[in-house]
Formats: C-alpha cells, sequence, structure tokens
C-alpha cells in the first residue's frame, strides 16, 4: 500500500514492497520485457480457490525443477507460492497443499513476489539472476533498493549479495556494507546526448558544481 505523507516536511520513503494485487502478472504480462512469452502469463487470484488449487500445482512443479527454470519461470513460481500462501492463510498449510513443499521455499520465493515492481522487472529481463533476487528480499526497506541498484551498477556475485544482506539483516546500513567494499552508494555512469552532455557541463562549471551535484537537484526538483 502507498505510504501516508509525512506531516513533518520530511520526503516520503520510497515504496519498496509490492504494490500490485498478489498473483497479478504486472511484470510478466508485459509484452515489451517478456515479449511473446507475455501471453504465457497466468494470474494467480487468492481470493478464487481454483486459482489457488492451480496455484499449489503450479508451485509443487516449480519445487520439483519442472520447466525452462529461468528467470520467467522463478516469477511465475514465486507469484505462485505468494498467492497460495495468501489463499490458504498460513505458509504451513500451503505446504500440505503444494506436496509437502517445505515452508522455507515458500517463505524465500513468496518474499521474492513482493519485491518492488522496478526490481522485478530486471529479474525478468535477466539483469539480475533468481538466485541473486531470493537475497535481495532477504532484506527490507530502502536498503532492498540500495542493494539491488549496486547489484547492477557494480556487478555483484550471488555470493557477495548473499553476504552483504546477512550484514544488513544483521543490523549494518546499505550503505556501510557497501562502503567495506569499496563501493560508494550512489555512484553511476551516464550516456547522454551530445547536446544535453555539454549543458550540463556548462552549468556545473558556471555554477562551481560537480555535474553530479546538478544533476541531482534537477532530480530532486522532478520527484518532489
Amino acid at each position: 500500500m502507498p505510504r501516508d505523507a509525512p506531516d513533518d516536511g520530511e520526503k516520503p520513503t520510497p515504496s519498496t514492497d509490492r504494490r500490485s494485487r498478489v498473483g497479478e502478472p504486472v511484470v510478466r504480462a508485459d509484452p515489451e520485457i517478456t515479449g511473446e512469452r507475455a501471453a504465457e502469463a497466468i494470474d494467480f487470484d487468492p481470493d478464487d480457490p481454483e486459482s489457488v488449487e492451480h496455484a499449489a500445482e503450479v508451485l509443487a512443479a516449480f519445487a520439483d525443477g519442472d520447466g525452462p527454470g529461468d528467470y520467467l519461470d522463478m516469477l511465475r513460481g514465486a507469484a505462485a507460492c505468494a498467492a497460495l500462501v495468501r489463499g490458504v492463510g498460513s505458509y504451513r498449510e500451503a505446504a500440505e497443499r503444494a506436496d509437502g513443499v517445505s515452508v522455507s521455499f515458500l517463505r524465500t520465493w513468496a518474499r521474492v513476489h513482493d519485491l518492488p515492481q522496478s526490481v522485478r522487472r530486471h529479474v525478468a529481463r535477466g539483469n539480475i539472476a533468481p538466485s541473486t533476487a531470493k537475497h535481495l528480499a532477504r532484506v527490507g526497506g530502502t536498503a532492498r533498493l540500495d542493494l539491488a541498484w549496486a547489484t547492477l551498477d557494480h556487478d555483484l556475485t550471488v555470493r557477495e549479495v548473499r553476504s552483504l544482506a546477512s550484514e544488513i539483516t544483521d543490523g549494518a546500513s546499505a550503505q556501510e556494507a557497501l562502503r567495506e567494499r569499496g563501493i560508494e552508494l550512489g555512484d553511476i555512469a551516464l550516456s547522454l546526448p551530445v547536446e544535453q552532455y555539454r549543458e550540463l557541463r556548462r552549468e556545473a562549471s558556471m555554477r562551481n558544481e560537480q555535474p553530479g551535484d546538478v544533476v541531482a537537484e534537477a532530480l530532486a526538483e522532478r520527484y518532489d
């Protein structure tokens, strides 16, 4: 759900959880991301008993390793996990309905389904591996976004993300954990059209600032 606007003048915290209905194939059904496979997307409705039963079947097959096993298969399996748990009301009941799938398996993939759409889109595109997404989902709050974007910008391995996620869940901030590895959160390489690049450099020079400061100010104004 959208967060309430703060009343103390602070900026609202960006959404770090799923906003669309559990099981809805928002990303999987987008042809700009999944191409022809968008037509294969399954909508798991936790309020529909038949859909919940189908989710149990898909989940059981997913846990057994049936299917192509790629990133889209993973997103579908994660959706089935979340919809089944929501539909039956508990992890234990969901595990029984899915032919004895473990509760830990359900928790892991249901959390992946709960990742914000901005992260799930990179999973669907193949930019973030399913095994990496599992560890990103272990982290809560804005740290999950920080770790996801650092993964993209610095080509972090699954092992590195797993270690970072553990440090963050143990109490370290994402910035601290990344800095310990020589990664400064916020560094990003941009390619601009020549005209905009030229103007950015001119503006930064005239203001005695770095180009990044000018971009940050412009973005702050846009998103306010």
